[in-house]
């Protein structure tokens, strides 16, 4: 996506607020906080790994902000980064056991570390709060001129316009990492892992590196979460979030940071559109995940390149062909050669 592009997909983020109902503000600002969890998972796939435990790391900052704000009383702009950088820590020492194993083992591994973490929420009253989770968190409030210190969670829309500065943020900050010779080396490592090491790249430290980075985004993207909320309990964080998490990476696409942006857009809306047949939602959903596979294995991103190859093929089938006695017509005829 060029930087023309890219600016007219922020002008139009920026005018959805003013444009859609008050009601549909929480739709938009959850939609937003899953761009974050989205886009930081699939940094960790530029490294070969799928994992099932990133959206626990999203309840680890949940919790842990929420934690820092209510019981030790700091300060949400302070809670939220410590909150994000304790996630990254704990993914740091889940590091050590998880990449002693690979492919489906890894995605084991990830999510029995993952569930062993949500049921301690679960199970300890004290300081989680159990099965209720921890209700009353604290919202973030910044100070005004005239009308003091004012809640942002408050006012959907400039709850709205925080997290879409997050957004911009996060999808820099990927972008310009996938770009740089780290990502082009997590490529490597993806693709020829074994090629890889044999030039004596540490492949354990790049892959630790991009865990690390990934679950400290969705620490922050679980803080925005509980912060707005106002609560956090262990079923927001499970097994069946997690497969949505899925669907909306490998339906809109990995090869590009734009993938699961389109996803999570897309899936939001069709989302919605299913409210009234609950019962039905595994289905659709299902049968979008198995129609991606089929015909467009590269995700949504690439439809555009699709339709345009459908749309050559579909051309050049239409003209007619030329017999070798025909004579060509005059435009198609190479040029005279001087004398």
């Amino acid at each position: 996506m060029t930087g023309g592009g890219l600016t007219a997909l922020l002008a139009v983020f920026c005018a959805l607020p003013f444009l859609v109902a008050l009601y549909r503000l929480d739709i938009l600002i959850f939609m937003l906080i899953n761009v974050i969890l989205a886009v930081s998972y699939r940094f960790l796939t530029l490294a070969g790994e799928f994992s099932l435990g990133h959206v626990v790391m999203m309840g680890v900052g949940a919790y842990g902000s929420a934690l820092a704000t209510k019981e030790a009383g700091l300060s949400v702009w302070l809670a939220a980064p410590l909150a994000a950088a304790f996630t990254g820590l704990l993914a740091l020492l889940l590091a050590f056991p998880l990449f002693r194993m690979k492919g489906f083992y890894f995605l084991i591994g990830s999510f029995a570390a993952g569930e062993a973490i949500r049921l301690s929420w679960n199970r300890f009253r004290d300081p989680f709060g159990g099965p209720g989770g921890i209700v009353f968190i604290p919202s973030p409030e910044i100070p005004l001129p005239v009308l003091g210190m004012v809640d942002i969670a408050a006012d959907p829309i400039a709850y709205y316009f925080f997290t879409l500065a997050i957004v911009v943020i996060t999808i820099v900050v990927f972008y310009r990492l996938e770009r740089s010779r780290f990502g082009l080396t997590l490529h490597a490592i993806h693709w020829q892992d074994v090629l890889a090491e044999s030039v004596g790249v540490h492949i354990w430290w790049y892959k630790t590196f991009a865990l690390v980075l990934a679950s400290a985004f969705a620490g922050l993207a679980g803080g925005l979460l509980g912060h707005y909320l106002g609560t956090v309990n262990p079923t927001q964080f499970n097994l069946h979030i997690m497969l949505f998490v899925l669907v909306w990476v490998i339906v809109g696409g990995t090869r590009t940071i734009a993938g699961p942006i389109i996803g999570v857009v897309v899936l939001t809306v069709v989302d919605q559109g299913l409210r009234s047949l609950d019962e039905w939602r595994p289905l659709f959903y299902g049968a979008i995940l198995i129609l991606t596979v089929m015909f467009l294995p590269h995700g949504l991103e690439s439809l555009p390149r699709r339709a345009r190859e459908w749309w050559e093929w579909a051309r050049h089938r239409r003209q007619p062909p030329v017999s070798d006695d025909e004579e060509p017509p005059e435009s198609d005829r190479p040029p005279p050669q001087d004398a």
